[in-house]
């Protein structure tokens, strides 16, 4: 069961949809987050898959947890 944390958890970018602003994380367990553009810690709103990066897991829509600040490692 995931649960949300303020320990950063680290990840690989998956997908990401840049005319939707959504996409996937995934952690080094193999759970799956999705995130939106706006969850992107820069501000940039963009990000390439296969990027390492660092997020929180937050409580999302509908009762899912999602990647919330996510910052680009490297």
């Amino acid at each position: 069961m995931v649960v949300p944390t303020h320990r950063p958890s680290i990840g690989r970018v998956t997908s990401f949809d840049a005319a939707r602003g959504l996409g996937t994380v995934v952690d080094s367990r193999g759970d799956a987050f999705d995130f939106h553009a706006t969850a992107i810690a820069d501000g940039s709103r963009a990000i390439e898959v296969g990027t390492a990066v660092t997020f929180a897991v937050v409580p999302g829509r509908r009762g899912r947890y999602e990647a919330g600040a996510l910052i680009a490692l490297g």
